[in-house]
């Protein structure tokens, strides 16, 4: 069975579009994606909001059989090794901390997220699949891909065409392959001062 066909039992409280509710993070994934389709997805990234119009976003990719993904697939760690090793492409995205003019960007890593959700959603809209990850060595990527200390590590992107299930991962991760919930809207928002239930 593929991820797709999943049933994805996700129900909006409140009317949206569909793509928010049927993008997910599969870990499922296969090669089976070009060059093409991925500068597509940074297009998509490079129309994303910021503050002051500072797109502070940036991306360091590396290919699956490259020289250089070797290089970054060695920077995750191992459980996150495990389903990766079959993505087209790891991203690393990187917000840089500071305006053109030296000034601080206090929204630097905003402005990256705006841009990794139009990455994802454009990912969606072509039936590929992006999945960000926390689960890398920072220190270690910062000196292996030689980043400056003016640019903030924000996550790495792992992306591709959509997998199979059974064979692209092991067992245990298999059940989990499926659309998550998400927290009510009413746990997310609250009208007036800071509420004491989310201290």
């Amino acid at each position: 069975m593929k991820p797709y066909e999943v049933k994805n039992e996700r129900k909006a409280e409140h009317p949206v579009d569909k793509i928010f509710l049927d993008r997910w993070s599969p870990r499922s994934l296969n090669p089976d994606m070009s060059e093409k389709e991925l500068m597509s997805l940074f297009e998509a990234a490079r129309w994303s909001p910021s503050s002051n119009n500072g797109q502070p976003w940036r991306f360091l990719y590396a290919r699956n059989g490259t020289e250089e993904w070797n290089l970054f697939f060695s920077l995750l760690i191992d459980f996150n090794k495990i389903w990766c090793k079959s993505a087209a492409y790891l991203i690393v995205l990187l917000s840089r901390k500071n305006f053109e003019d030296g000034n601080y960007d206090r929204n630097h890593s905003l402005g990256a997220g705006s841009a990794m959700m139009s990455l994802f959603l454009e990912a969606k809209m072509r039936n590929l699949v992006a999945h960000g990850m926390a689960g890398f060595d920072v220190e270690k990527t910062r000196k292996e891909l030689e980043i400056p200390e003016d640019y903030f590590i924000d996550c790495i992107i792992a992306v591709g065409a959509q997998g199979e299930i059974e064979g692209s991962i092991p067992e245990g991760m298999q059940q989990s392959e499926k659309p998550n919930d998400k927290k009510k809207v009413s746990e997310l928002v609250y009208a007036g001062k800071f509420p004491k239930k989310w201290n």
